[in-house]
């Protein structure tokens, strides 16, 4: 029996609080640089330092792409920042879920109501593509997760191969 890979890259848009935060960090710093230039306060220095360094740090994180990788039933999901730092964020396995449904679907109504759980989003929040947003649930250690994340229509039909009473694409 062969395995089933695959592999697809979703790159996350960037949204208005996004763009409004960059535009903010680029202003802070921008300010502090001038007010340590102009008043040679150490202090102010020090802060004008600190928010550059901090700058290095955030300003990947607005260019970010999520790569799901799928081996027979599991799917990995890696972060990549600014399309050179990869990062396993997340693993998950068919068997352990509960149900995975269209995102909008009403088979999810039972488990969105649920004030505890915990919601991980590796969807690229186009709203072009928001049809295609399926959400997993799965339940471990008595937590449960809501997975939202953008499969192709292959890996959407191994997964139903896998696991045919949890899977539906409606």
């Amino acid at each position: 029996m062969s395995d089933l890979y695959l592999e697809e890259l979703v790159k996350k848009k960037r949204t208005g609080k996004d763009s409004a935060l960059r535009m903010g960090l680029m202003v802070l710093t921008a300010v502090m640089v001038v007010l340590a230039l102009l008043s040679w306060n150490l202090i102010i220095i020090v802060a004008a330092i600190a928010v550059c360094v901090a700058d290095i740090f955030i300003f990947p994180r607005f260019n970010t792409e999520w790569e799901y990788q799928y081996v027979n039933g599991e799917v990995d999901v890696d972060r990549i920042l600014n399309k050179a730092k990869r990062k396993r964020i997340a693993s998950f396995d068919i068997s352990n879920a509960e149900i995975l449904a269209p995102a909008s679907s009403h088979r999810l109504d039972y488990y969105n109501n649920n004030p505890k759980m915990k919601v991980s989003d590796y969807s690229s929040h186009d709203p072009e593509r928001e049809r295609n947003v399926y959400a997993m649930i799965v339940s471990n250690e008595g937590q449960i997760t809501k997975i939202l994340f953008e499969p192709s229509e292959k890996m959407l039909k191994d997964l139903r191969t896998k696991a045919p009473r949890k899977v539906f694409f409606d």
